[in-house]
């Protein structure tokens, strides 16, 4: 077990690290088991198809009103007491919640604002986890740390967490909440057990409008990191108008029904798992900037493939490589950004990356519905296909200089 543990997680990443991981663990957990129990108590609790779908537009909205307020508060205060604060927030409204449903007195309305402070409490936690990183592991071991970050998020936030969630609610409606209130406060217990450097902080004075505005400066005056928060807006418009309308897309160009589009979600998170498996054998051979060049072109010809198939078979191929595309891009955007971004801003930079990723996810799924009821299920993938396609063409040099390949290939 020790040799598992050191191969997995090697001592040279820290014992703060360890801590950090295994918080980061727990709460994913929770965060899955939430994202398939919050929608169903909603829609336990009303008929009303708006009010339901309310409970996903409310994990959406908040990372795009709170995520710069987010970045700014990571930078100006202790970070390891802002997640605990933030879990902790998190602990009490599902404790609220689950008293509530065992005196039978929750409304959709209550259960509706009980799932939006989680999400916003989520995102202030999130946000300064991402700032944690850098802080107790070195530069060249960060590739291996954001890649053990990511495995989590993908085994228990999207494989396990989601049917637990829902074998757990088909129990009670009480116990989703109960676990997820459990794993929270362990979470809390967790990153309480962290000793964090010296921040060494720039001092600052002025008001939150300052600190957001020097974020958005120093993003813009970086060109590898203007780069960086370019592509994730432009890919998230795309992969936004053609993941908007995937539901449907999967019922009536694949044939699939309600189990067969879970599958597809399925075949997705374990080419996940795949790219965790060789993240470390690609990083050791490829530099960061051609990995991430490669994963651009993958993801063009995924909506390239899925706008002409009608195949099942080929579907869940092509799902089952933008899975294992997914993990290797998100764990090596991370890792460049957090090289390249000085501590004291690591919380504001990151919150416009997060702006970015939500603002073009929410852009593209306007964009997908209005292509889809005028032109057919087929249009948002050509749309996301011919605009992926010519940001690749404009950007393609700069790709290579985004991780600035030029210092070597980091060791995973």
């Amino acid at each position: 077990m020790t040799g598992f543990v050191e191969s997995f997680v090697p001592a040279r990443l820290g014992a703060g690290f360890r801590w950090l991981l295994a918080s980061a663990w727990v709460t994913n957990l929770g965060d899955g088991v939430a994202a398939a129990a919050g929608p169903l108590l909603v829609a336990s609790l009303t008929p009303n198809a708006f009010l339901v779908s309310l409970a996903a537009l409310l994990r959406w909205a908040p990372p795009l009103v709170f995520g710069l307020w987010a970045g700014v508060l990571s930078d100006r205060l202790e970070r390891r007491r802002i997640v605990m604060v933030a879990d902790g927030v998190r602990a009490v409204v599902l404790a609220v919640l689950v008293a509530c449903l065992a005196a039978g007195v929750l409304s959709a309305a209550g259960a509706l604002a009980g799932l939006g402070l989680l999400a916003t409490a989520e995102v202030f936690a999130d946000n300064t986890v991402a700032t944690l990183t850098p802080m107790l592991v070195g530069r060249d071991d960060l590739v291996v740390a954001n890649a053990r970050l990511q495995t989590g998020f993908i085994t228990l936030n999207q494989l396990v967490g989601p049917p637990v969630g829902a074998a757990l609610f088909a129990a009670g409606r009480v116990w989703p909440f109960v676990a997820e209130a459990v794993l929270v406060v362990a979470g809390v217990l967790l990153v309480w057990r962290i000793v964090l450097p010296a921040p060494g902080r720039v001092p600052r004075s002025g008001g939150v409008g300052r600190d957001i505005v020097e974020g958005f400066r120093w993003t813009v005056r970086h060109a590898a990191v203007r780069t960086l928060a370019l592509t994730i807006l432009v890919f998230n418009v795309t992969f936004g108008a053609a993941w908007s309308v995937l539901v449907l897309y999967a019922a009536r160009r694949l044939g699939l029904g309600a189990v067969g589009f879970g599958l597809l979600t399925t075949v997705s998170a374990v080419g996940g798992l795949v790219g965790t498996a060789m993240y470390g054998w690609l990083t050791r051979r490829v530099s960061l900037g051609n990995v991430m060049r490669a994963g651009l072109v993958i993801e063009t010809l995924t909506h390239l493939v899925l706008a002409v198939t009608r195949s099942p078979w080929v579907a869940s191929v092509v799902f089952f490589v933008f899975g294992a595309h997914a993990f290797v891009w998100g764990t090596t955007s991370v890792t460049v950004r957090q090289r390249a971004v000085p501590e004291h801003l690591q919380g504001r930079v990151g919150s416009v990356n997060t702006v970015c990723t939500y603002g073009g996810l929410v852009a593209g799924s306007v964009v997908g519905g209005v292509l889809a009821d005028r032109f057919g299920l087929a249009a948002p993938f050509w749309f996301a296909f011919a605009g992926s396609a010519v940001f690749v063409v404009v950007l393609w040099r700069e790709l290579t200089r985004i991780a600035h390949a030029d210092e070597g290939v980091a060791v995973a």
